[in-house]
């Protein structure tokens, strides 16, 4: 038994304080995931669950609070999930495993994340200190193993030897991409007159090589900003597919691995290596390629580990160009790579890493 995708459906990506700010997270994902089943012949009563990843959140169930928003009935109890940026793709693979073991016939998967509405987050003492804002948490129970990522990213790249000049390079490439590409029928829902991603601009090499630098070699031009976005799948059963009739997406399989946690862009090369074994496919079978570009550093790196080639590699742009809502971004890239083996047919591969040194990727294939 095979689970396939059916519809795909996301919001652009904007980056924080910008035309989304205002939204919550149930404002933010409800109509979006309202369309994906639109898109997907899907009536809200045939949904068995819907699986959210979101990071920055305040807890309490997004997965619950989004269903309920979108007009699900109360039989759709919601599961929340949070493995950061990897979140979007696990989310779609507990989807295909509740689908194929039978749990679940319909399954909605994806995220949400806002960062221009997440809680103020604060540490506490044990000795009564007052209590302290943080923005990044613990991912290891080792400082010294648990490095900001910019910090880490930098460390990365003079391990690899990839110089400020070829991460600029990844990102002018990605915003010119990004420029060039018109969106899918179907792909963006249009919100708060967002109907497409507003970040991409032109990236000219004298421009990159003024932006701020954040660490080392990582600057404000090779680093995604912070974003606002989300994005769904629905996910569905042979039999489901068959009734329907459906044109879709078989998701053939994936895997996250873990790697030294103070090294996280290595990860999605396990990932990806995993992932090829679990579906029998190769490296060579792949016809395009959904990377995440949190980093220019991480992505370059992905490509080169994993032996893709480059001119399948985020075809429309990354998230250089568009901006990191991190428990939403896996998906988004899913819901590109959807629309893209639609219309060209084909295998494709979506990875992303994530903090704390792991990493997702999955493989779909028309």
């Amino acid at each position: 038994m095979t689970a396939h995708i059916i519809a795909a459906c996301r919001s652009a990506v904007v980056p924080r304080g910008g035309a989304f700010s205002a939204l919550s997270l149930d404002t933010l994902g409800a109509p979006v995931l309202r369309a994906a089943l639109l898109q997907a012949g899907i009536t809200p009563d045939q949904v068995d669950e819907v699986i959210l990843s979101n990071a920055i959140g305040g807890g309490g169930n997004p997965a619950r609070l989004v269903s309920l928003a979108a007009g699900l009935p109360d039989h759709v109890a919601g599961l929340s999930i949070d493995r950061q940026c990897a979140g979007g793709l696990d989310a779609l693979l507990l989807a295909k495993a509740l689908v194929e073991s039978g749990a679940a016939q319909v399954v909605v998967a994806g995220g949400v994340e806002s960062y221009s509405r997440r809680p103020q987050r604060l540490r506490t003492f044990a000795n009564g200190r007052p209590p302290q804002p943080y923005d990044q948490p613990p991912f290891t129970p080792w400082p010294d193993r648990d490095p900001d990522m910019a910090e880490a990213a930098d460390k990365f790249s003079e391990t690899l030897d990839i110089s400020r000049a070829a991460q600029d390079d990844w990102a002018i490439r990605s915003h010119e991409k990004a420029l060039a590409a018109t969106p899918y029928d179907g792909e963006i829902l249009s919100l708060e007159g967002q109907d497409r991603d507003p970040f991409a601009r032109l990236l000219f090499p004298a421009l990159a090589a003024r932006a701020k630098v954040v660490c080392g070699t990582i600057t404000a031009a090779n680093m995604a900003v912070a974003a606002d976005g989300a994005a769904f799948c629905v996910v569905v059963s042979e039999q489901i597919y068959r009734q329907l009739g459906s044109k879709g997406i078989a998701l053939l399989g994936g895997a996250t691995r873990g790697h030294a946690p103070d090294m996280p862009a290595l990860a999605p090369v396990a990932a990806i290596d995993a992932a090829l074994k679990t579906t029998g496919m190769r490296i060579c079978d792949i016809t395009n390629a959904e990377v995440m570009e949190a980093f220019a550093v991480q992505a370059i790196a992905c490509v080169q580990g994993a032996g893709l080639n480059p001119a399948f590699v985020n075809t429309g742009g990354g998230a250089l160009a568009r901006g990191h809502p991190i428990g939403a971004s896996g998906t988004i890239n899913a819901v590109r790579l959807y629309h893209t083996l639609m219309a060209e047919n084909g295998t494709g591969l979506a990875a992303i890493a994530a903090a704390g040194g792991i990493a997702t990727a999955l493989i779909l294939t028309a």
